[in-house]
C-alpha cells in the first residue's frame, strides 16, 4: 500500500482509516462502510491488510483511488478471489487470468502426479537435483513422499511446481543430501 495513498485517504475519507507499521498496514472500515463491501469479500471486523485485502477497498471505493491503483486492485482482486470477481463483474475469467484459478486447474490436471515439495542440489550424484516429491505436491502426516534425481539443467521450477516425469526422472535411494535424510531411504 503505497505511503501517498494512507495519507491521503486519512484525510479525504470518513469511516476508512489507513493503518501502518514498520512492517505492515492496512486499512479499517467503520462498521457502515464495512456493509458496502461486497458480502464474498467482506472481513467481519472490518479489517484489510495491506498485501492484498486493500484491493477490496479499492474496488469498493474507486473514488478513493487512482485508475493505476484501481487496475491494480482489479488485477489483485481477479488472481486471489476469481469466484468474487465473476460474481461482482458478472464475467468469466479465462485461463491466464487468474493466479487462484490457474493454480486450481494445475491440481487437478496433476492431482496423481509426483509435485515436487523439496529439492536440493545433490551432493552425491554430480549434476543432479535430488527432489522430494508427493502425489499432487501434498504435504502433511502420512503423504507418502518418494526422492528423485532430476538433471541440473533439467530442473526448473514452474508457476507452481516441478512435476516428476516418471518416465525420465528415476526414483532414487541412495545416500541423501537433505540433512534430515541421512541414513533414511524410502
Amino acid at each position: 500500500m503505497p505511503a501517498r495513498l494512507v495519507a491521503r485517504c486519512v484525510r479525504r475519507c470518513g469511516g476508512v482509516t489507513a493503518h501502518s507499521t514498520a512492517g505492515h498496514g492496512g486499512f479499517k472500515l467503520s462498521a457502515e462502510r464495512n456493509r458496502k463491501v461486497h458480502p464474498m469479500l467482506r472481513s467481519a471486523g472490518g479489517w484489510y491488510e495491506e498485501d492484498e485485502c486493500w484491493a477490496i477497498v479499492a474496488i469498493t471505493f474507486p473514488n478513493l483511488f487512482t485508475g493505476f491503483e484501481r487496475r491494480c486492485a482489479e488485477s489483485t482482486i481477479k488472481d486471489s478471489w476469481p469466484d468474487a470477481w465473476e460474481a461482482i463483474f458478472g464475467g468469466i475469467l479465462a485461463p491466464g487470468e487468474s493466479r487462484e484459478n490457474d493454480r486450481r486447474a494445475f491440481e487437478v490436471e496433476h492431482a496423481a502426479d509426483w509435485i515436487v515439495v523439496s529439492a536440493i542440489t545433490s551432493d552425491e550424484v554430480k549434476d543432479f537435483v535430488e527432489c522430494v516429491a508427493t502425489p499432487g505436491g501434498k504435504r502433511g502426516a502420512g503423504t507418502e513422499e518418494r526422492r528423485f534425481l532430476v538433471p541440473a539443467d533439467e530442473y526448473e521450477v514452474g508457476r507452481f511446481g516441478f512435476v516428476i516425469d516418471p518416465d525420465r526422472h528415476a526414483v532414487y535411494a541412495g545416500p541423501s543430501s537433505f540433512a534430515g535424510r541421512q541414513g533414511r531411504v524410502r
